[in-house]
């Protein structure tokens, strides 16, 4: 297949902004401000049926156009480059070898919402990525793709890269912006929506950074091209980093709709060691895990994922074989979740601390009979019950280890000790 997101990566200094406009880059943007009105460019990606690729799959173009229009406040457009879901680094490798496209994606964003001031806001560990991205928007301010009167059409656009302190919860998009704006990374209740009141009360979008590294390729060949790639409800391609018990992880481009099995087996190469496939979790740490053999006929795509009981998430694929504790493996998620949660909520707060604790005596032989099904309440009641998807997030995949692994779980507590021969 025709790559379109890792198109540039393995080109030699791929981060320069003269070997990006060798190869074809910032022809979109410059097509953009001279050729298309913010309308037109809504349309077309709509038309193209791009959707978000943080997590939620929202449609792109749908996202832009509830902007209102006048509104007379400034408008912002803001990238999320804030990646912190567990077995997720498909953006670090986007910002690291090809942060010209992110750039050129978020000033393509920016210009179909009238925007004139566009934040990349980068998670805070990400030191090299950060000073890679800066460079990249240094370079582009020099060449006049940023700044007053860009090609002479009157539009003016700044850009600046905003590095986080390194808090999970800051992916949540009003989290991101109360960040952005100087206070606590706390997500605010909706709605009101960002698209309406968002940073610093004012109109703004939110979009991952694959989402906007897709923009030049869909402009430079057409909203039809991108469309004719993937299933009917999930169009193009998307990234997967896949990590793990695989022979070989990393990033991968595939069509929307590719078979997961196949894809782990014949592209992936499949477990390593002799060993056999015991688990999957499809979309990152926050979503359910799938058992062997439950990806028996499941594709990659936001549809069919769901329907086999998980979401795609980011596409974080980390893959588990039959020397995984299964109880570990939801503790090491559930310690992780319980350190990462803001506090606003009270059944987030106590909830994700709770399940963390009961996981954590089980693993360490001190389990007591009902605390299977204590944990299960316990998700339940912060299911649904936070101000932002954190609360599932921890909740879900808890919940999800237990019932498809219960019987380890159970062996686990009356032996005391693990049954699981790990290596």
């Amino acid at each position: 297949m025709e790559k379109i997101l890792l198109r540039n990566i393995d080109t030699p200094d791929s981060h320069k902004i003269s070997v990006y406009q060798s190869r074809g880059g910032y022809g979109s943007w410059e097509k953009v401000v001279r050729e298309i009105t913010p309308e037109q460019l809504i349309d077309e990606v709509k038309a193209s049926g791009l959707r978000g690729r943080g997590g939620a799959g929202f449609p792109t173009g749908m996202k832009w156009g509830f902007v209102p229009k006048d509104n007379p406040k400034p408008k912002y457009l803001v990238c999320n480059a804030d990646e912190s879901e567990p077995g997720t680094f498909k953006d670090r490798l986007l910002i690291e070898k090809d942060p010209h496209a992110v750039v050129e994606g978020t000033l393509i964003a920016a210009y179909a919402i009238r925007s004139h001031t566009a934040f990349i806001y980068i998670r805070g560990e990400l030191t090299f990525g950060a000073g890679i991205l800066e460079q990249a928007v240094e370079e582009a301010i020099a060449a006049g793709y940023i700044g007053k009167n860009i090609f002479g059409s009157g539009y003016d656009l700044d850009v600046i890269v905003h590095r986080g302190a390194g808090a999970y919860i800051c992916g949540e998009e009003t989290a991101l912006l109360s960040s952005l704006e100087g206070g606590r990374g706390w997500p605010k209740v909706k709605p009101p929506f960002p698209a309406t009141n968002g940073l610093f009360g004012c109109p703004t979008v939110v979009n991952n950074v694959e989402t906007l590294a897709a923009l030049p390729w869909i402009l430079d060949h057409g909203a039809a091209a991108y469309a004719s790639m993937g299933t009917e409800k999930s169009k193009g391609t998307k990234l997967f980093s896949v990590s793990g018990h695989i022979n070989k992880p990393g990033v991968y481009e595939l069509v929307m709709g590719y078979p997961l099995k196949k894809f782990l087996e014949e592209d992936c190469s499949g477990v390593p060691n002799g060993r056999k496939l015991k688990g999957v979790i499809p979309g990152g740490g926050s979503m359910p895990v799938l058992g062997r053999e439950e990806i028996e006929n499941v594709n990659l795509d936001y549809e069919s994922v769901q329907a086999a009981g998980s979401f795609l998430g980011s596409g974080g694929v980390i893959v588990m074989d039959d020397s995984t504790c299964m109880v570990r493996a939801a503790w090491n998620l559930a310690h992780f979740f319980a350190h990462e949660s803001c506090g606003q909520c009270t059944p987030c707060r106590e909830g994700c601390h709770w399940m963390e604790k009961i996981f954590r005596g089980i693993e360490q032989g001190k389990g007591e009979k009902g605390d299977l099904d204590l944990i299960l309440n316990v998700s339940g009641n912060i299911m649904g019950n936070t101000i932002c998807p954190f609360g599932d997030a921890a909740a879900m995949p808890a919940a999800a280890f237990i019932k498809k692994y219960r019987d380890e779980f159970e062996a686990h507590i009356k032996e005391k000790k693990c049954t699981v021969r790990m290596e």
